[in-house]
């Protein structure tokens, strides 16, 4: 009866109208800077555009509750309100900047109130020319003034072709012209390098005549090109008033980076017919769909040629980098450099794609992980470049020595030579199978001795992190769950400057036993992780099975005995666990985070207990000692 119950009074619960309104941004009590994602209210404008007053009359269960760490909606034609209230409730005015964070929205609505009426209204975005804005910066700033214990309503409507993503900071003036430093310190080392590996490859060029580093130079022209478009620096600095060009130029400049990418990989990794006729065939393919669209880009408005832009984008990167695995498994010594070089990149374009399609969110790794990516790729296709020509040179003065070596073979008794030589190479292998055991036999001797921990007897977080990467790929590959557990001893600082660090090393000892007691199968794996952490691995565990684990460790060493002198203690450990099939090969740190998040959340919870990851909540497996 009492469940039946229960279900009702939830069902009922259910029923009941939601007001998915957010509450209000205060200021002052996050530093000189604070994110207003979680504080924003979204509404969709219907087919007709409405006016402010009207916006300002609807009631609050028309608007929904951004609730994220960024606001992306992806793309679409559709047009959209935003509001917050930030509150002062300092007894001191601040004078702030609103940073709308994406600098290729359209057309931007900002309307300030104070008090219900309207005190600042402002029409932005990139349709506008340059030096038409407020204050001249890549992003959108709106300087506003916060009177003590006052609150301010902001409305944003907002239309763009590209995709909806409004991220909203407020800044203290002066901290934020102490980050805008750093950040065009960024800019400018990143442009800075790719200048420098543009020229040294031209000149390269010029000087060897070899086509490869001509397409190599049209790729690191297109992509920074496509870059600053992107996040607005050629808007400021090379065509401010050229506002259909500014949309445009995303189109054209990612589908040339496309392009020379491809005849340069053609070229680099030797992609011929002949080799891998159907690798050739879909990157040529690629390669003319690039220039369509990069022609196409020159005409064709922007809302129509986004989407097939960024996945002709993605498509490319992953063309590239299967070209350069495929070349390195048939071991071209060209495809080393090239691969590592295309990984970076990819991982670049995959993210930023990913970020527009709002799989993943909006922030400072999704927006600048194409810069990095692409500057450590310039680099590394730099060196491979470098090397190929290397190779090639060294290539032709070791037939040169070949061929004097051959003359003077011819002066001499060629025979006696070549036995002579056939005794030399018998002799050196004998001894280099001699020396490749030795050094065999010491390797694993050194591979043991660094795989595990000197106090505790377990392995060691070396170990741990390179078996923890096979586990999550076999997992990830067979679709297998996979279990980690991370333990912490509860007030372990406090006890070793009370005792001792040696009795503090006879604690890890005895936490280390009783963790090595259920610990017991082949595949599963005990190590100190670092100070008093311990991870557990246990692979093909579902989360019942790793929790039961969980609970008879913490078990085991809340009932051991500790003898110090003459008293006897007793200890207690934290651990997190998360337990999931990964969804991806690479998925170790986020597997790892989330044990940590279920640790941190032990902690909080009082310590002594057992807390497993869930997406939106935590479960407490046992309560405190």
């Amino acid at each position: 009866m009492k469940r039946i119950a229960f279900r009702t009074l939830v069902t009922l619960l259910a029923l009941l109208p939601v007001v998915a309104t957010a509450e209000p941004a205060e200021w002052g009590s996050h530093g000189n800077r604070l994110e207003l994602s979680r504080f924003v209210d979204v509404w969709q404008e219907p087919s007709d555009p409405v006016p402010l007053e009207t916006v300002r009359e609807l009631s609050d269960d028309r608007w929904t509750a951004n609730g994220r760490d960024s606001v992306s909606l992806g793309y679409g034609n559709a047009v959209y309100w935003f509001r917050l209230t930030i509150d002062n409730p300092t007894a001191r005015e601040a004078l702030t900047f609103l940073e709308i964070g994406y600098p290729v929205l359209d057309h931007i609505e900002v309307y300030v109130l104070r008090d219900d009426d309207l005190v600042q209204q402002h029409v932005l975005g990139d349709k506008q020319p340059f030096y038409d804005r407020l204050i001249y910066h890549r992003n959108f700033l709106v300087p506003l003034e916060l009177e003590p214990g006052s609150e301010l309503g902001i409305y944003l409507r907002v239309d763009t072709t590209s995709s909806m993503q409004v991220p909203l900071t407020l800044w203290d003036q002066d901290a934020f012209y102490a980050a805008e430093q750093s950040r065009s310190m960024f800019e400018g080392l990143y442009y800075g390098i790719v200048l420098v590996m543009l020229l040294y490859n031209l000149f390269v060029f010029m000087a060897v005549g070899e086509r490869s580093f001509l397409h190599y130079v049209g790729y690191i022209a297109a992509m920074p090109l496509f870059i600053a478009s992107l996040h607005g620096v050629a808007f400021q600095y090379l065509w401010p008033n050229a506002t259909w060009w500014n949309d445009q130029a995303i189109i054209v400049f990612l589908s040339l980076a496309v392009l020379f990418g491809g005849t340069f990989s053609i070229r680099f990794v030797n992609v011929t017919r002949e080799n891998h006729r159907w690798l050739n065939s879909w990157t040529v393919g690629v390669v003319i769909a690039a220039g369509m669209l990069a022609a196409a880009g020159l005409i064709v408005p922007y809302r129509y040629m986004v989407l097939p832009t960024i996945l002709l984008g993605a498509i490319g990167c992953t063309t590239m980098l299967v070209l350069s695995v495929v070349r390195w498994i048939k071991k071209d010594p060209a495809a080393r450099y090239y691969t590592l070089a295309w990984v970076f990149m990819l991982f670049g374009g995959i993210v930023l794609a990913l970020s527009k399609f709002t799989v993943l969110p909006r922030n400072l790794l999704t927006e600048n992980a194409t810069q990095v990516g692409s500057a450590l790729g310039v680099i590394l296709l730099s060196i491979a470049l470098a090397d190929r020509l290397n190779r090639e040179k060294r290539r032709a003065f070791d037939a040169q020595q070949s061929l004097l070596r051959e003359e003077r073979k011819a002066r001499v008794a060629q025979e006696k030579s070549l036995r002579v030589q056939q005794e030399a190479n018998t002799f050196l292998e004998q001894r280099v199978q001699e020396r490749t055991r030795d050094l065999e036999t010491l390797n694993e001797q050194l591979l043991e001795l660094s795989a595990r921990d000197a106090l505790t007897g377990l392995k060691n977080r070396g170990h741990f992190d390179r078996v923890f990467q096979s586990a999550v790929v076999k997992a990830y590959r067979f679709e297998q769950p996979l279990s980690v557990l991370i333990l912490d001893i509860d007030h372990f600082k406090q006890f070793n400057d009370t005792y001792g660090h040696l009795v503090g090393d006879d604690c890890l000892q005895m936490v280390a036993h009783c963790v090595r007691q259920y610990v017991t199968r082949p595949q599963d794996l005990a190590a100190r992780y670092g100070g008093e952490e311990f991870v557990v691995l246990l692979p093909d565990t579902p989360e019942e099975g790793a929790l039961r684990v969980a609970e008879k460790i913490r078990q085991e060493i809340e009932k051991t005995a500790f003898r110090v002198s003459d008293k006897m203690l007793h200890l207690t450990v934290s651990i997190g666990v998360c337990s999931a099939c990964p969804e991806q090969a690479d998925a170790t740190k986020a597997l790892f985070c989330r044990a940590d998040e279920a640790l941190y959340e032990a902690k909080g919870q009082g310590r002594n207990r057992v807390v497993t990851w869930r997406p939106s909540s935590y479960s407490t497996a046992t309560a405190d000692a």
